[in-house]
């Protein structure tokens, strides 16, 4: 039977095959299985059209890739409850899951690496490969930076715990992964989002929820020094202070140690990798070419 790609092989002399070779090339690309989709969370304050370059990269690197930067939560709307941004990105996104048989890749940017955990952790039929967590707060953010200054304009980071561990604060994105060490015990029992999904405290959906993150086959956690938002920045790679704000590596960490939603299991899988580029600012991680080439495009395949 005849498929897409068939040539008649009765076609002789050197001229035919010179018009046969143009063809079978054809033929072999034609053959070749597609990219696996993308889909592309953005951070705070962000939007989909903020993406463009990193589209253009992934167009050029591998062609023919469907990618999706999900218009959902635009600048001012990212501050709303990290729940609310799981369930609404979850439905805008899974029906993308549905239609990629061989699975997808997920790259999340800043606050949307964490709404990306909350769906990876929630979604018990998932087919996540890649997670790219591109300078996202894992393990909390706590830091005096011009986003804070915005937000809260009569706050610094020391005493911003007034606010964010209450039920009001708690309506407010960034409050649900801020990480005071020096409150720890009001962070545990305050934040409806980072320490529940970390399963910090009591959480009847530690289980399964870990079983539903382990689907992915690698964690790419990318970030670096001189981000200048996310604080500190080993955040991006699941470090946090301790009480003196001297920065404790991940591995150190007791959700790693404990290994309570998966972090040592993939590690000990060799499926987690940590990518770190030095002169990337927080707002350039998705336009640089050398945070693509070096930490991102391998695991597009």
């Amino acid at each position: 039977m005849q498929g897409p790609c068939f040539i008649d092989s009765s076609r002789r002399g050197s001229g035919a095959i010179g018009l046969l070779l143009p063809l079978l090339g054809a033929c072999l690309a034609a053959t070749v299985i597609g990219y696996k989709p993308v889909i592309v969370v953005h951070g705070l304050f962000d939007s989909s059209s903020e993406f463009a370059t990193l589209l253009r990269f992934i167009n050029q690197s591998h062609p023919g890739t469907n990618v999706s930067v999900i218009d959902l939560f635009d600048r001012s709307a990212s501050l709303q409850p990290m729940w609310k941004q799981v369930e609404g990105f979850k439905q805008a996104i899974y029906p993308i899951m549905q239609n990629a048989a061989d699975g997808i890749h997920f790259i999340c940017y800043s606050q949307g690496g964490l709404v990306c955990r909350g769906i990876l952790s929630t979604l018990p039929d998932h087919n996540v490969h890649s997670f790219i967590s591109l300078s996202s707060p894992q393990a909390g953010q706590y830091g005096d930076t011009d986003y804070l200054k915005y937000i809260f304009p009569e706050f610094v980071k020391a005493n911003l715990y007034h606010l964010c561990y209450t039920s009001y604060g708690q309506r407010v994105s960034i409050c649900n992964y801020w990480n005071d060490p020096h409150h720890h015990d009001m962070y545990l029992n305050s934040s409806d989002y980072l320490a529940v999904i970390n399963s910090e405290r009591p959480n009847p959906n530690t289980t399964m929820w870990k079983k539903n993150f382990l689907r992915i086959k690698k964690l790419v956690l990318i970030g670096g020094p001189d981000d200048g938002v996310i604080t500190p920045w080993q955040s991006s790679q699941f470090g946090f202070y301790d009480a003196n704000e001297t920065v404790v590596e991940m591995r150190q960490q007791d959700v790693y140690l404990r290994d309570v939603f998966g972090l040592k299991t993939l590690d000990a899988r060799g499926d987690l990798v940590q990518c770190v580029i030095p002169g990337v600012q927080h707002t350039s991680w998705h336009s640089n070419d050398t945070v693509y080439t070096t930490c991102i495009d391998k695991w597009l395949t």
